[in-house]
């Protein structure tokens, strides 16, 4: 729910998305990326500016850059739980040489 409000108050800035002069679309998106903020924190602009426009508005490059960050989130959790995991099992190994 949170989402849509946050989309509705940014319309004006999802409609300058599709302007024809590059230079303002990309305003558009930095502006999008920074209400974004506002309403979520986010660590980098162009994660806020992901999380706030829809997936079928972004250009081409920023739906690369959404499916590369997610991949790239997915791997860092996955290499995460598997050192937590062979950390846990080394202590337990190390606790019954003992």
């Amino acid at each position: 729910m949170a989402k849509r409000r946050g989309l509705a108050e940014a319309s004006p800035r999802t409609r300058a998305m599709q302007l024809p002069d590059l230079a303002q679309r990309g305003f558009a998106f930095t502006a999008a990326g920074a209400a974004a903020r506002i309403k979520c924190v986010a660590e980098y602009a162009i994660k806020d500016t992901l999380a706030f426009v829809p997936f079928r508005q972004l250009p081409p490059r920023f739906k690369w850059q959404m499916v590369r960050t997610t991949v790239q989130d997915k791997l860092e959790y996955w290499w995460l739980r598997t050192t937590d995991a062979v950390g846990d099992a080394w202590r337990v190994l190390r606790r019954r040489r003992s």
